[in-house]
């Protein structure tokens, strides 16, 4: 897999990399190896759910808008790490991955795990994701982003995923710096994706989860 610093990108439109055999293959990869993960993580899903719970008494799953696919809006579902109504004045603030005081002490242990995107399998279930793709932002940051970058766009050609390209380089993106690194990332991906592309992101995200990585 090349490093960051080697990804070219063509001037103008960035066309979708996968044929429409390995786009049917990836969408049956992901319905398979979602409903089996669902069912065999059913002990770890009850486990963090009661975990969270009884940190604080609040709701266990935390829901958001997200854009996807076609710029369709979604409901992105994940096991709550921030304390209730942490966005109480309405306004989007990005989560800093480190010394954010509103991370529950539970939270900081389901994110340094990654065990807070577990429910987002239903996402994947649900065809509003993938397994592999570019992670699925709030629309009002993509406003933003596009106010440097119009490309953007391009992304709506394809599925969110639950792991990225960027992701394994660019971690969390609490500045729109990282935004804008993140979405060259995406970008490339989105031309250059394939099957064997994808296995070679889920594979390094497995990896990285099994050493304790933060990202």
């Amino acid at each position: 897999m090349r490093t960051p610093e080697e990804l070219p990108l063509p001037d103008g439109f960035i066309a979708d990399g996968m044929n429409g055999l390995e786009r049917f293959i990836k969408r049956a990869f992901d319905l398979l190896v979602a409903l089996v993960s669902i069912i065999v993580s059913t002990p770890v899903f009850l486990l963090c759910w009661i975990l969270v719970k009884w940190d604080d008494g609040g709701k266990a799953i935390f829901s958001q808008t997200r854009t996807g696919r076609g710029g369709r809006t979604f409901r992105i579902y994940k096991f709550r790490t921030m304390t209730p109504n942490a966005e109480e004045d309405g306004k989007p603030e990005l989560c800093k991955p480190q010394g954010d005081p509103r991370i529950t002490p539970i939270g900081s242990f389901l994110r340094a795990h990654h065990l807070d995107e577990l429910p987002q399998l239903w996402n994947v279930l649900r065809g509003d994701m993938a397994f592999v793709g570019p992670r699925p932002e709030r629309p009002y940051f993509i406003r933003k982003i596009m106010e440097h970058d119009a490309r953007y766009e391009y992304l709506y050609q394809i599925r969110p995923g639950i792991t990225s390209y960027a992701t394994l380089y660019n971690g969390y993106t609490d500045t729109m710096d990282k935004m804008l690194k993140r979405l060259h990332y995406d970008l490339y991906y989105l031309g250059h994706r394939s099957f064997k592309f994808d296995c070679k992101i889920l594979w390094r995200t497995f990896v990285r989860i099994v050493r304790g990585d933060r990202f």
